[in-house]
């Protein structure tokens, strides 16, 4: 199971998570900020899990891009 979690209110709109997973980000076009596709929002916070371990370069690539550092992934 990977499980992907996303901080939403503090990205900047940089679209590194986009250029390097676009299966699971994508830039809003009403605030510029990423959108965690497929996720679930609790207190601020996007969570997907997810049981497609393929996914887990791409998203880890984007989660070390963030300047802002606001993607977690874990793989359980």
């Amino acid at each position: 199971m990977v499980i992907i979690t996303l901080q939403r209110n503090k990205c900047i709109g940089c679209n590194y998570c986009v250029e390097f997973a676009p299966k699971q980000f994508q830039m809003s076009k009403k605030d510029g900020k990423s959108v965690l596709l497929h996720s679930i929002e609790k207190k601020g916070f996007y969570t997907v899990k997810s049981p497609e371990h393929t996914i887990v370069e791409n998203v880890t690539k984007a989660k070390e891009a963030c300047p802002v550092n606001i993607i977690s992934v874990k793989i359980k």
